[in-house]
């Protein structure tokens, strides 16, 4: 199966402070898969490390109110044509990011705060009818000594 991944999800150095968010539990789980990394953000011309981003409003801003959405909407449809390119069945992305986030996503108070929706890219895939599931899901439900014989996705 062809799975689509948050780049960062991955070990690459995309996230907004130059980080990353490898996942020893996913990288179990995609044994055995082909994993296509995806960084919306990085797609979209922004750099690393950027400030910090989030919805506010429905507009993704810089805590300073600067607008940043151009950027992610194109990053967003530069990955879906990526991912549809790949082939990619499923889309494994990064909690809470407002560009990846699956159900949850900061509430635009750069506070730390939690409220319920979707980045921009989650949001274009289920548009798209392109299954999406969030990374902590795994996380949450295997561990990672069973996280390679999960078959939820197989």
């Amino acid at each position: 199966m062809v799975i689509a991944v948050s780049a960062c999800l991955l070990g690459e150095n995309c996230k907004y402070n130059g980080g990353n968010n490898y996942s020893e539990a996913l990288a179990a789980f995609l044994q055995g898969h082909e994993a296509v990394p995806i960084c919306p953000e990085v797609l979209g011309g922004l750099g690393v490390p950027r400030e910090p981003a989030e919805l506010v409003g429905g507009v993704v801003r810089h805590r300073d109110g600067s607008s940043v959405d151009a950027a992610f909407r194109a990053g967003a449809a530069a990955a879906l044509e990526a991912v549809k390119a790949a082939g990619a069945q499923l889309v494994i992305l990064q909690s809470r990011s407002p560009s990846c986030g699956v159900g949850t996503i900061y509430d635009g108070s750069f506070t730390g705060r939690l409220t319920e929706g979707n980045g921009v890219f989650a949001s274009l895939l289920k548009e798209n009818n392109i299954a999406v599931e969030d990374v902590a899901n795994i996380h949450n439900k295997y561990t990672k000594s069973k996280a390679k014989d999960l078959k939820l996705f197989r």
